[in-house]
């Protein structure tokens, strides 16, 4: 069986609103993501493999994840 977490996790990135700022629309047009806003946190779904994209690109760009 395999591990939900580790899928979660693999599936999604999530941040604080004001660390995503201004690069949400860049990313929105780089990569197949959904965002969905939840209270101070935007939550960015994906395959696993636009997830790992999606991730160095945001840490290319200065944003650095838990």
């Amino acid at each position: 069986m395999s591990d939900a977490v580790r899928y979660r996790d693999s599936t999604q990135i999530v941040l604080p609103r004001e660390t995503l700022g201004g690069l949400r629309a860049d990313l929105g047009r780089e990569f197949v993501l959904t965002f969905v806003d939840q209270d101070d946190t935007v939550r960015i779904i994906g395959s696993p493999v636009e997830i790992k994209e999606a991730s160095d690109w945001l840490a290319r760009h200065g944003v650095f994840l838990p």
